[in-house]
């Protein structure tokens, strides 16, 4: 492979991920029948949907009694009152509203639309009130399948759980890691030098985030049920830091 080559590959044939499912057995068994085995340093990136559903992150709507803060939002939002309120409980703060925007900072503390609660590409059954939470701690999520894959294969890789997001200033989604173990998520190049030898003062590369929109090519957002990619040929700094070190502090964040 030709130096800072990267191939993007993606994982066919996972079965649709029930409460309980083992995704390490799920994975390793569609990449056995695609003739895929990981190599040294790959790294698979991972639907939040599919961490949150074997995970069991599900909740319902008819479980909600909306308070006057839900009911009101719900008017300006134009949103279920029921939803509002599960998107509240889900919150630590709320950011933006407006017409079919509710902005908030999940209990992840991650600035997002509905706290990342999700009703697409879920198999609801008879319960057409089912939604679908964020996992409740990412991280660990990524490193229990961090070290659960890296001893069956006998490669050591990392795992990124992404997830689509809305951006400011932009229209359309892009994906982002909001769990993370064995890649640096966040590359400090403060110091290093330029290719003129000026010396870097604020690059800092949000590499977590660049390998899932990298990964999300392949996996797509509807119907292409593809939940699992892997990113091969990619040279980056291994660690165990957290996602959440590429969350801007509140107080330097001059836009809330």
């Amino acid at each position: 492979m030709p130096a800072g080559a990267l191939t993007v590959i993606p994982i066919h044939d996972l079965p649709m991920v029930q409460p309980g499912d083992d995704l390490v057995v799920l994975v390793t068994s569609a990449m056995d029948k695609a003739g895929l085995s990981f190599e040294e340093d790959d790294v698979l990136v991972l639907a939040q949907k599919i961490i949150s559903k074997s995970e069991d992150c599900f909740a319902s709507l008819n479980d909600m009694e909306p308070s006057a803060q839900a009911i009101e939002i719900a008017k300006e939002t134009g949103k279920d009152p029921d939803f509002v309120e599960l998107v509240l409980r889900q919150s630590n703060d709320v950011v933006r509203t407006g017409p079919n925007v509710l902005i908030v900072e999940a209990l992840t503390g991650i600035v997002m639309a509905n706290a990342g609660i999700d009703r697409s590409n879920i198999d609801r059954g008879d319960d057409d009130d089912i939604a679908l939470l964020l996992p409740i701690n990412s991280d660990a999520s990524a490193r229990k399948l961090r070290d659960e894959f890296n001893e069956q294969s006998g490669k050591t890789i990392a795992v990124i759980i992404a997830d689509s997001v809305g951006r400011a200033w932009r229209y359309g989604t892009s994906a982002m890691a909001i769990g993370c173990a064995g890649i640096e998520p966040l590359d400090d190049q403060r110091g290093d030098v330029d290719m003129f030898g000026h010396t870097l003062e604020v690059t800092e590369i949000a590499l977590a985030d660049q390998v899932s929109s990298a990964a999300n090519l392949v996996m797509g957002e509807a119907t292409e049920g593809i939940p699992a990619a892997i990113v091969r040929g990619l040279k980056f700094p291994r660690s165990d830091r957290p996602s959440s070190v590429l969350i801007r502090k509140k107080e330097e964040d001059l836009f809330r």
